[in-house]
């Protein structure tokens, strides 16, 4: 254990950073002060409650290839008699793509549905592009060609291209390879073979699975949220604090230590708080324009200035029923649907009564879904009003056939900044700034904005997990928590 009287300022109260904190408590006596900028615990692992009907933010499955990490979920909601709402759901994962007016399994499966589907010619050219790629490989420079190694150029064409550009807002060729690498990772063609061929021999899923094609996961009763709001009260009740609507304005830098934070209160004010480590989730870009009292590089300044995100905006809407329908049920058996329609801006679709029926009010006679749609501050989507924009929304539901305009009950609008750092621009030159920021020995970059990399929530964990480690252990290399959701190491592969 390390002395008494230390203090650790956590930034951000998400997974990167409660966990952080956790662990903090667990494994050092180190005192944990989190600030969080909102008013809400989760960060875009929150669940926004809107009369009763709950929304996730994202879609969060309960899966990892790290057993540690499915231990950490399930102890947090372990039920008990003083809360017995601390429960994790196992749900089956069905995700499909909605393309054509038509369904089809994501990731594609080997089915005559998927054939019938596409088509006798798009099927013998899918085929035939997925075999001159394996026979003549890509240099991998883009997300394009990553892509097109693992499908062939046709299935890519029709499944990819045109969805990537509605993530990202930039053309696939124009991407980095490496997102591909760390959130596609194994999935190809090879390996939907792979799985097919297990299943035909009646082999469940394993620590082995691909997470994009495990057929189950786990989910908390009330949403993701629920079990990062269990954890910050653990946290307070284990003696950390945990401030909401405390925004870090300034971090004070003496030497190659942080020593101190300002933070701005709700009501304007600002206090500084002394630290002996700083755990920081905040965007890098904030990070870097909050570092006072040592010179930063005007290199390192322009690069933080100029990492690109996409936000995030997701309407709830709540409808009496679906036109869309699934055999011997009556609501489609999705959790999250893919859609690739090129004359929608839509781009997935969230049924949240598949998720878990707590996350609906009056789940029985109502569907609650979750459009989303990728966008960045300042653009067309992101400034258009609430109202017009729900209405739109709502108007390509219907164009889509999935509803009718008479079956809406009610609606609402959530938006999300920052919520996926982007693989282009300056996010090439981010080894500058990664080697700056790791010369103040106790500042510690954690979690998907706090290293700029699209994490999954696991692997946010992760780096929250390692940081703690090197603060327990003395370690100066922060080498260890970058790595985290590289090729290199984490590869989602049982620890």
């Amino acid at each position: 254990m390390l002395s008494e009287n230390k203090k650790a300022v956590v930034i951000g109260a998400g997974p990167a950073g409660l966990t952080a904190t956790i662990e903090l408590l667990k494994q050092t006596s180190i005192h944990p002060v989190v600030f969080e900028e909102s008013d809400e615990i989760g960060g875009i692992s929150k669940t926004v409650n809107y009369k009763g009907n709950r929304m996730d933010i994202g879609g969060h499955r309960f899966f990892s290839k790290n057993e540690n990490i499915m231990n950490w979920w399930s102890d947090v909601m372990s039920k008990t008699e003083q809360e017995p709402d601390r429960e994790m759901l196992l749900r089956n994962r069905v995700s499909r793509i909605f393309f054509l007016r038509k369904f089809f399994n994501y990731p594609i499966s080997i089915s005559w549905e998927t054939f019938r589907n596409l088509g006798f010619k798009n099927t013998i050219r899918s085929g035939l592009g997925y075999f001159i790629a394996r026979m003549n490989p890509l240099k991998e420079n883009s997300l394009e060609d990553f892509y097109i190694n693992r499908f062939g150029r046709p299935l890519y064409e029709l499944f990819f291209e045109d969805y990537t550009s509605k993530v990202w807002g930039k053309h696939p060729s124009s991407l980095g390879a490496d997102w591909g690498s760390q959130r596609v990772k194994g999935v190809s063609v090879t390996a939907v073979i792979q799985d097919y061929i297990r299943k035909k021999l009646g082999k469940k899923n394993s620590f082995e699975t691909e997470t994009s094609l495990i057929e189950e996961f786990y989910y908390p009763k009330y949403g993701p949220g629920q079990l990062w709001e269990c954890v910050a009260n653990d946290a307070i009740k284990n003696g950390a604090e945990v401030h909401k609507n405390h925004c870090v304005k300034k971090i004070h830098v003496e030497g190659n230590r942080v020593v101190s934070v300002d933070v701005e209160l709700s009501d304007g004010t600002i206090k500084n708080e002394a630290c002996d480590y700083l755990l920081s989730s905040m965007p890098i870009k904030d990070l870097i324009a909050a570092i006072s009292g040592i010179e930063i590089p005007e290199k390192v300044k322009t690069i933080g200035e100029n990492l690109p995100y996409r936000d995030f905006i997701t309407v709830g809407l709540l409808v009496d029923k679906l036109k869309i329908k699934s055999e011997n049920a009556k609501l489609v058996p999705d959790t999250w649907i893919y859609i690739q329609e090129r004359d929608v801006k839509i781009g997935r679709l969230q049924i949240f009564n598949n998720w878990s029926p707590y996350l609906v009010a009056d789940e029985q006679n109502t569907v609650w879904m979750g459009l989303e749609y990728f966008c960045s501050e300042g653009d067309e989507l992101w400034d258009m009003d609430k109202d017009t924009f729900i209405k739109m929304a709502i108007q390509e539901l219907v164009k889509i056939d999935i509803i009718d305009k008479k079956s809406v009950l009610d609606a609402h609008l959530v938006k999300v900044k920052k919520a996926y750092p982007a693989y282009f621009g300056a996010y090439y030159e981010l080894p500058l700034v990664k080697q700056f920021l790791d010369s103040i020995e106790n500042l510690f970059c954690i979690g998907r904005n706090g290293q700029h990399r699209y994490n999954n929530m696991d692997h946010s964990m992760l780096t929250a997990m390692e940081a703690v480690k090197n603060i327990s252990t003395g370690a100066v290399s922060k080498k260890n928590i970058w790595d985290v959701n590289t090729d290199k190491e984490y590869h989602e592969k049982k620890s």
